[in-house]
């Protein structure tokens, strides 16, 4: 498996990624709103990027992050956004490896911290995330505006 991150021709590998990720948290996201994001990820001035894990010439993963400022530390806060791995794969270690990947990133940056977020039926992921971070016990509150 390779870990690298997205270049303008990696769209055909990406979009079926991101919209698998889509599908298991049953939400639709606007084309608009994907194309926006994935002209981001290319922007070397914007903070959110973007990785695709590979086996030999096949997309087997994605992550996303985006760099933040904290009010807690000096350092930069890196949230882990997206990640999604296709199922053909999951438990080979594509997640564990996408996840170690940020981390490197985040370290790479000056980041203080990298956080994410996960739905409370994703029982299988949170295994491993139980592995490889702490979970803090905050409750996420929000309002679409």
């Amino acid at each position: 498996m390779q870990i690298r991150a997205v270049s303008a021709d990696d769209h055909a590998a990406w979009l079926p990624l991101w919209q698998g990720y889509q599908h298991f948290y049953a939400t639709e996201i606007a084309e608009t709103t994907s194309a926006q994001t994935w002209q981001r990820f290319l922007a070397t001035e914007e903070p959110m990027h973007a990785a695709l894990a590979w086996q030999d010439d096949r997309a087997v993963g994605m992550v996303h992050w985006i760099f933040h400022r904290s009010c807690w530390t000096d350092g930069d806060y890196c949230y882990l956004q997206d990640l999604f791995v296709d199922e053909s794969v999951r438990g080979s270690g594509v997640g564990r490896g996408l996840i170690e990947h940020v981390y490197a990133q985040a370290r790479l940056a000056g980041a203080s911290r990298v956080h994410w977020l996960t739905h409370e039926s994703n029982t299988t992921a949170m295994q491993l995330y139980d592995r490889i971070a702490e979970r803090p016990g905050l409750v996420q509150y929000r309002k679409k505006l």
